[in-house]
């Protein structure tokens, strides 16, 4: 099968993705074009012409930390959203100032000046992102009205045990009793905790891009759970908007920096997600870098089949589990995924190869560190959060070139 790069477009529900013009006469990619938004067996069709047909009203959203990168996603995204109108907006080195003089590309949109945090209003908002760097979110979101549905982008409720969350981020849980509530938004694995929750810990970038290919086939019991490697590569975004000197052109042009290596912070994340579905403790080998490109991440990752597995099965299962997901698509074998092709989407592309190493696999995934990754993926959970097709908003094609 030739590379996605072969450009033409076919629909991919209301979407637009590339691929090869023979794969449309494919009957077997027919079926992976049909895509389910929610977990249910209607038509989505029916669904989205029956959410019309409803009077609801807009909510109204809060965005604190707007002036990041993971802020400023939030409101690009929301900018297409039929039933959520942003009523507040917080920075606290840019409070007064409006996002079009922080961000020109959001200059037409009509949205509130920013303000600081402890001057925010929060008497006409329903839901909050909050984009917050970590550290910071943990008192604040405690001090927040218990009527609101919160997002978390930040890492501060991710880790449900408190005592690692100190060890990994140096310094101790401030919200210990919210931390219970939490809920772990990796939306394809945990729909139905996430409809049903207050707060949302917003997974990481990189726990994003390898737990959705690895969940599930830990799950399957179809590889082993010891010798995993990771190998992931992000844009500079996933480094966040602040200055830093490691971060700058000239130190990142031209050059692959490897960062955090053996002790990166979404280490433990990615290793209770897959000790969850394993039931039992799951160590893994990780390495991250940051590449020289603004946005995009893939995972490359390394592991043993269990004995009698083959790819084939992998790749079957993997292909059952994602058959009815709008965001998460198995690639047609042979096909490698690439960042270019989910660059501004909420899509996850992934593939599995054999490794010359008899009983390894190589697995590939990829997706926008900021929209899959982060702020999208943060829009799909409020979505289904509030009862909306979680689709909603997120139906734009990737960009390419």
């Amino acid at each position: 099968m030739g590379s996605l790069s072969s450009l033409n477009s076919i629909c991919i529900d209301r979407g637009r993705f590339p691929k090869c013009l023979d794969e449309i006469k494919n009957s077997k990619v027919k079926k992976l074009c049909v895509r389910a938004s929610v977990a249910t067996s209607a038509p989505k069709s029916s669904q989205y012409e029956e959410f019309k047909a409803q009077k609801f009203e807009k909510f109204r959203i809060g965005v604190l930390g707007a002036s990041g990168y993971t802020g400023s996603e939030i409101i690009r995204l929301l900018a297409n959203h039929p039933n959520f109108q942003i009523t507040l907006m917080t920075a606290d080195r840019k409070a007064g100032q409006s996002i079009g003089s922080v961000f020109p590309h959001l200059v037409k949109q009509d949205l509130p000046d920013m303000v600081a945090v402890k001057d925010a209003d929060f008497s006409n908002v329903d839901a909050v992102f909050c984009c917050l760097p970590h550290g910071t979110t943990q008192e604040i979101i405690k001090g927040l009205p218990s009527s609101l549905k919160i997002v978390d982008l930040s890492a501060d409720f991710r880790l449900r045990d408190v005592g690692e969350y100190e060890e990994w981020y140096g310094q101790p849980h401030k919200a210990q009793e919210l931390q219970k509530e939490a809920v772990y938004g990796l939306t394809e694995i945990s729909r139905t905790e996430i409809q049903s929750a207050r707060l949302i810990a917003n997974p990481g970038c990189y726990p994003t891009s390898i737990q959705l290919p690895l969940i599930p086939l830990i799950k399957a019991n179809l590889i082993e759970v010891k010798n995993i490697i990771i190998d992931s590569k992000s844009g500079v975004s996933g480094a966040g908007r602040g200055a830093k000197e490691a971060n700058l052109y000239t130190e990142i042009a031209e050059g692959i920096h490897s960062y955090g290596v053996t002790r990166h912070r979404h280490v433990p994340e990615i290793e209770q997600g897959l000790s969850e579905v394993a039931k039992s403790k799951v160590t893994v080998s990780f390495t991250p870098h940051l590449m020289p490109m603004s946005r995009g991440m893939q995972s490359t990752i390394y592991v043993e089949m269990a004995p009698g597995a083959s790819t084939e099965d992998l790749y079957q299962h993997l292909r059952n589990f994602y058959e009815k997901e709008e965001f998460v698509i198995l690639l047609n074998k042979n096909e490698i995924p690439h960042t270019r092709h989910v660059r501004g989407s909420n899509y996850c592309l992934m593939n599995v190869f054999p490794d010359r190493i008899p009983g390894r696999a190589i697995i590939i995934s990829v997706i926008d560190n900021l929209v899959k990754g982060a702020s999208g993926q943060a829009l799909q959970n409020l979505n289904l959060m509030m009862g909306i097709p979680e689709n909603t908003g997120l139906l734009s094609a990737p960009l390419f070139p």
